[in-house]
């Protein structure tokens, strides 16, 4: 998967505020009522960044579809190409410092196949005996299940974040969880005005456990000021 120049992004970022000046204003507004926005453009210009790697998604398009998010593109399935489009809602989001649970709703499933080659799943799409009205059923049988998921059925997908090893091993991911999620939950993750806005709430109640939180992370740190492996 190709890198991103830290700095390419930031002056990508301030070229499109200098042709957005109206994003800077929405961005304080959204401040103001604790919602985190950023432009489905930002998410486009990544798509397109990490287009072209070995496993990536090709030709990824990405549209509003409130409060839900369409996206179509291009992938491998079991050796056949499909070009595949979905409406994602996110409803349920549950952020914690052990666990990281998005359900999702994942609606108007099409999968074409783009190859006139014989596959065993381009025989079943084909034929019309896969059931794309409940993707979670076949999220089920897949051959290599993501890492992440844990339920899938009729058109719902439960993943837990923290499932994912490279996340969980991470210790600034464990660091901000076990600080912020006493102080600021997450309520929604919605698209608005061709935007993905995150909607968080407050708990002034859990700023004790907060600090008793970044008490214990100073007390676990080595003199060298690294964390010390907790066993």
């Amino acid at each position: 998967m190709p890198k991103t120049d830290p700095k390419v992004l930031l002056r990508k970022a301030s070229d499109y505020l200098k042709a957005h000046p109206e994003e800077i204003a929405r961005a304080v507004r959204g401040a103001l009522g604790l919602r985190l926005g950023v432009p489905i453009d930002a998410l486009r210009y990544l798509a397109r960044e990490f287009d072209g790697g070995k496993k990536a998604p090709r030709d990824v398009v990405l549209e509003a579809a409130p409060p839900g998010l369409r996206a179509s593109m291009t992938v491998d399935v079991m050796k056949t190409p499909l070009r595949v489009s979905l409406v994602v809602f996110v409803e349920e989001l549950d952020v914690q410092p052990e666990a990281v649970l998005i359900g999702l709703r994942i609606a108007d499933l099409k999968l074409d196949v783009l190859s006139e080659e014989d596959s065993p799943l381009a025989g079943l799409l084909r034929s019309g005996a896969l059931d794309l009205s409940k993707p979670g059923n076949l999220v089920n049988i897949m051959p290599k299940r993501p890492a992440a998921l844990v339920a899938a059925s009729d058109d719902r997908v439960t993943l837990d974040l923290m499932k994912v090893r490279k996340i969980a091993a991470n210790p600034a991911v464990s660091r901000t969880l076990r600080i912020m999620t006493p102080v600021l939950g997450v309520r929604a993750l919605k698209t608005k005005d061709d935007h993905l806005d995150l909607h968080l709430r407050a708990t002034p109640a859990g700023f004790r456990a907060a600090l008793e939180a970044m008490r214990q992370q100073e007390a676990e740190r080595d003199p060298s000021g690294t964390e010390r492996e907790v066993v």
